[in-house]
């Protein structure tokens, strides 16, 4: 085992006997609570954007930390929760995670994304400056266990450490939204640098670094992440 590996070691129990519990908060509502939760979710969610042009004011930890939390209740395969959550505040960790980025992002815009990939970004309007790295008061860098270790130092493999993080993802930004904040998903290419900057060890990768805070008050989106596919033609009912 390696240095590496011991930090990446869980208290996490592995294995054992299935015991059945009876369902907690078990929901019974009608169908009318149902449709009228949904369409206030919907509206909720309706108003989410990516945002690129932040303001300075603070977001309390607190704040950020519930959301970890409402994130970390994701369903993971065999339930090991495959994820790590590194929360950068410290303006000198932001800048050096945007100088790190841009070196990035300036060899990606000079053709290391290919044609196609850098015609499909035009309408989004991005380019290799990453202001919103050091303006936004919070960085989560999100990590995916690809192993883990037990209590006993044993190893132990994740299953659908990709997927699961993802929900675990999806989680944490709807609720960052509901929390009244906006989010962007930014994933420069490596992302290796991650690592050491956030002190994480060789059994986890960075899978983004989702930037968040308050929106500046000139804030724009671009028209063409406004165009979403409709119901029709992203759903098959069988």
């Amino acid at each position: 085992m390696t240095n590496d590996d011991k930090n990446a070691g869980s208290t996490m129990p592995v294995g054992g006997d299935y015991v059945a519990l009876k369902l907690p908060h078990l929901q019974n509502l009608k169908d009318g609570e149902m449709a009228n939760r949904t369409e206030e979710f919907l509206t909720l969610m309706k108003k989410r954007h990516s945002v690129r042009d932040y303001s300075n004011r603070p977001v309390p930890r607190g704040i950020i930390e519930n959301c970890i939390k409402a994130a970390a209740l994701a369903p993971s395969g065999a339930n090991h929760q495959p994820w790590h959550f590194a929360l950068v505040q410290c303006p000198d960790a932001k800048k050096r995670i945007r100088t790190a980025a841009e070196e990035e992002e300036k060899i990606f815009y000079k053709g290391r994304g290919g044609d196609e990939w850098l015609n499909a970004l035009e309408p989004i309007g991005t380019n290799d400056q990453k202001p919103f790295l050091e303006t936004a008061p919070w960085l989560i860098v999100i990590f995916r266990q690809t192993y883990g270790f037990n209590a006993e130092g044993q190893k132990y493999k994740n299953y659908y450490a990709g997927e699961s993080v993802g929900i675990a993802t999806g989680f944490l930004i709807t609720a960052l939204h509901n929390a009244g904040l906006s989010t962007l998903a930014h994933t420069p290419n490596p992302m290796n640098f991650l690592n050491p900057l956030c002190k994480r060890p060789a059994n986890e990768r960075p899978e983004m670094i989702l930037v968040v805070g308050h929106p500046d008050k000139r804030a724009t989106v671009p028209r063409h992440a406004k165009w979403k596919k409709p119901f029709e033609e992203i759903t098959t009912i069988i």
